[in-house]
């Protein structure tokens, strides 16, 4: 049964919370601006006049209160109460409504974001660029000035190359209901902008998963198969649909193997994922089950149990998971019952007729009478993967003799550069063994995610239908007018009509610290010849906002009326209302204002508002929810407790395709899972690729580019990226509590450390061929040896008109631009390095 939590009346919660701030240590309130120490009690000892005059003083007022979440991409969106005196923020609280079972509270990030909000390091004035483009050097400007140049810019960008020379970048850095869209509203409603395709964080499985588990090309617009004429199924990585709960691994699994997951760190506050994960390893081990965590890392989710860690060479997940199916099929273990009736591509009896009596099927590659002639043994695989063979035989055993495995992975092991072969080969063990749709199985995806959003966001659409893949935008920017759908994945469209001459980048660091080989993103941004215009708004100079031409201070989220929903990797639903906690510093402005004026520039105000200001929408789009739903509290008792939240049942991947797949398919062209995809055979066979891009129709292990196998003399080690605990990618990286408490490091084994001469603490040289960064080194056997980790999300910190060296540590730095050969995605886990003693 759902269960609704609701609140507290805010008078008699904040009577509560003024109680217990005697309670908060000192070291708390310093470090992440929680509740302060409370004041010592006068001494009993002291004068009557003393006491006399305290007694005279008029009372303190008390705090407001204004609630409000974590906005960046950790998926969380945690909940903040923020204790507010004389019109500014003084400490902030978590969630503590409701069971404790299911709280919003932040993590340690989230707690600091007291620090970023009263940063002095916030960008207080509008600005436009006076020096080269990546110097970071402005002067201030009006914000007359500022929306009247923006506009200049887009009238002349339009007229002289179309609309689709305008690209919204892709930025994560703010998450409401009305924080991106306002400039996608402004830009639609000028005639649109160029789509983003995908996104970074799930951008190769995103392309690749819909032609084994359904895309929604295939579907018509009430949700039907085109071809069946049934509701079918599509596949999303944000859904509870095609992947189970973790509640459901809880409830029902006797075995969990993570491939590349770990919720401890990308996804640390109360009601995430880690919160799950605890409870499913509890119940899982409490009942004589097992948790297998596969990494090439000792990571914060498995370093408690060691005994769990199975330790993986980066890039090779689909070698392993070919051994274990050799095995199994070898063994006959395989589910031939389940293969038939559900899939595609597995053996000569369930190939297309386009592929019959060639040895293309999935059994063939796995037992080496495919193409390579190679069988897919154990022993094939352990040079590999670094697991000896004894040991991938006995994790085949074990899976194939769990009753309810729980196969999941996250979203590092599908950002290498062959990441599009990896995600299916992870997804092919629950296949293999029939192993999908039952309780307390998964399809091999993560994890899954709530399946309703309670609140809507600002209306947005977008004329425009043609995509880029998102990692593709520097090279639209370099050589757009040239690419197409077969030689750069253009989406929607044959070919792009324009290079990209104007970029808006809102609430985002993806220009260069989060994108692929800055070096050469620098070398392209800083020819003004290429891209003509670049307008970044956000709230701290990030690495990203020194390429702005204009570049413009916004108001944070708890400084105007702010409303978001639940994340994405928290299993519950709720919506959050409150604000603002105190105004915002300087003439910092919410984009919904500033977008506001810049279409009243083009005669659209009225088009953009509606006639509704910022926090009218905010109503308005609730209230819209809320009547959809039923059961939500109305807009006067959401902005009196601040947050609505309940709980959500688990849920079983693809179940209604397992009970009957005739009734409920898939959106494949078959219905079916299709091991073997006609589809990506023709488009191997048509796309324009360079000799060294395959693109496979089945789940196969390749190398990928700087992937196994690809060092050299020069650059002897792998080296991978991965994220880290102190920041949500690069968002709170300028905090300095963060960064003391948990360090930026490489991590390195003890036994590469020696050969260099390198100890613990030691600050080491890496270098790619890309470039080079300055780092701690971390000494730990907590990492396989010839593999060293950096925590991605570091600011970029480098003299980019002198040697490029980055001090900051930055991963990017060292990955090579060089887009995947179907997805075009961001294969940046794959990269090869040589460390020394700096």
């Amino acid at each position: 049964m759902t269960e609704a939590t609701s609140t507290v009346s805010r008078r008699t919660f904040i009577k509560g919370s003024l109680a217990s701030v005697a309670l908060a240590g000192a070291a708390g309130s310093a470090l992440y601006g929680c509740s302060p120490q409370a004041q010592p009690e006068p001494s009993a000892e002291a004068p009557d006049t003393e006491a006399s005059a305290a007694s005279e003083q008029e009372p303190a007022a008390p705090d407001t209160i204004a609630w409000s979440q974590c906005n960046v991409n950790c998926g969380g969106n945690c909940v903040f109460q923020w204790h507010s005196r004389d019109g500014k923020v003084v400490y902030m609280e978590s969630d503590n409504t409701g069971d404790d079972s299911l709280q919003a509270r932040a993590c340690l990030r989230g707690r600091s974001m007291r620090r970023w909000l009263n940063s002095p390091d916030r960008l207080l004035y509008p600005m436009k660029r006076v020096g080269k483009r990546g110097e970071g050097k402005f002067e201030q400007i009006s914000w007359d000035e500022a929306i009247d140049t923006i506009a200049e810019k887009l009238q002349y960008t339009i007229d002289t190359y179309g609309n689709e020379a305008i690209y919204v970048n892709y930025a994560t850095g703010m998450y409401s209901c009305t924080g991106r869209q306002p400039g996608q509203r402004l830009l639609s409603l000028l005639g649109g902008y160029i789509n983003q395709g995908y996104d970074y964080s799930t951008h190769m499985l995103q392309m690749v998963m819909p032609f084994m588990y359904g895309s929604g090309a295939n579907l018509d617009e009430d949700g039907n198969h085109v071809t069946l004429g049934k509701p079918a199924t599509a596949f999303s990585p944000y859904d509870n649909v095609n992947a189970s709960s973790f509640s459901e691994a809880e409830r029902a699994s006797d075995l969990v193997v993570m491939f590349g997951n770990s919720p401890a760190e990308t996804r640390m506050g109360g009601a995430n994922a880690v919160w799950d994960f605890a409870r499913v390893r509890e119940a899982v081990t409490g009942r004589g089950g097992k948790i297998i965590n596969i990494d090439y890392r000792l990571n914060e989710t498995s370093s408690g149990h060691p005994d769990e860690w199975l330790p993986i060479r980066p890039g090779t997940d689909a070698a392993l998971c070919s051994a274990i199916a050799y095995e199994w099929i070898a063994n006959d273990q395989v589910d031939k019952e389940f293969l038939d009736t559900y899939c595609v591509g597995y053996d000569e009896d369930t190939m297309p007729e386009s592929a019959k009596g060639q040895h293309k099927s999935y059994k063939d590659y796995i037992m080496g009478t495919g193409y390579d002639k190679v069988e897919k043994t154990p022993a094939w695989a352990a040079p590999i993967t670094g697991i000896p063979a004894e040991k991938i035989s006995e994790l085949a055993a074990a899976i194939a003799g769990a009753e309810a495995p729980f196969i999941c992975q996250g979203w590092g092991s599908q950002r290498h550069s062959n990441g599009e072969d990896t995600t299916r080969a992870i997804c092919m063990l629950p296949i293999l063994i029939g192993k999908i749709g039952l309780p307390g199985t998964n399809t091999g995806q993560r994890e899954a995610e709530p399946p309703t959003y309670l609140v809507g966001s600002l209306p947005v659409e977008n004329p425009i239908a043609t995509a880029i893949p998102v990692y593709q935008w520097l090279n639209a920017v370099d050589h757009g007018s040239k690419m197409t759908a077969t030689n750069a994945g253009i989406i929607g469209a044959d070919k792009l009509g324009s290079d990209i001459k104007f970029i808006w980048n809102y609430a985002g660091n993806c220009l260069t610290n989060q994108h692929g080989d800055i070096n050469k993103v620098h070398e392209i941004l800083s020819d003004e010849s290429k891209c003509e215009f670049i307008v970044v708004w956000d709230t701290v100079m990030t690495d990203s906002a020194k390429y702005a031409d204009i570049l413009l201070p916004d108001a944070m989220r708890s400084e105007q009326l702010n409303m978001q929903t639940q994340g994405y990797s928290e299993y519950y639903t709720a919506v959050v209302v409150g604000g603002p906690a105190q105004e915002a510093p300087g003439e910092c402005r919410s984009s919904y204002d500033v977008c506001a004026d810049i279409a009243d520039k083009f005669g659209k105000k009225e088009d953009f508002t509606e006639g509704r200001t910022h926090d009218e929408w905010i109503q308005y789009l609730y209230e819209q929810g809320a009547e959809a739903d039923g059961d939500m509290p109305s807009w006067d008792e959401i902005q009196e407790q601040g947050i609505y939240k309940r709980e959500v049942e688990p849920a079983i991947g693809l179940e209604a395709f397992r009970s009957d797949p005739a009734e409920h398919p898939l959106a494949t062209p078959s219905g079916k899972i299709e091991i073997y995809s006609e589809d990506l055979a023709n488009i191997a066979a048509t796309w324009e690729l360079a000799e060294d891009e395959v693109i496979n129709p089945l789940p196969v292990f390749t190398p990928g580019f700087h992937g196994y196998g690809s060092v050299t003399e020069e650059f002897p080690l792998y080296c991978c990226g991965f994220h880290h605990k102190s920041r949500t990618h690069s968002s709170f990286g300028f905090i300095p509590e963060l960064e003391a408490v948990a360090r930026q490091q490489l991590w390195i084994n003890p036994a590469d450390a020696k050969t260099r001469n390198i100890a613990d603490g030691d600050m080491v040289a890496v270098t790619s061929p890309a470039g080079e960064v300055r780092i701690e080194a971390k000494v730990t056997p907590r990492i396989i040896p010839g593999t060293v980790g950096i925590p991605q999300g570091a600011w970029h910190k480098a003299d980019m008109n002198g040697d490029k060296v980055d001090e900051g540590g930055c991963v990017n730095t060292l990955t090579v631009y060089k887009p995947t050969a179907l997805a075009k995605g961001n294969g940046t886990h794959s990269m090869i390095v040589q460390v020394a003693k700096a």
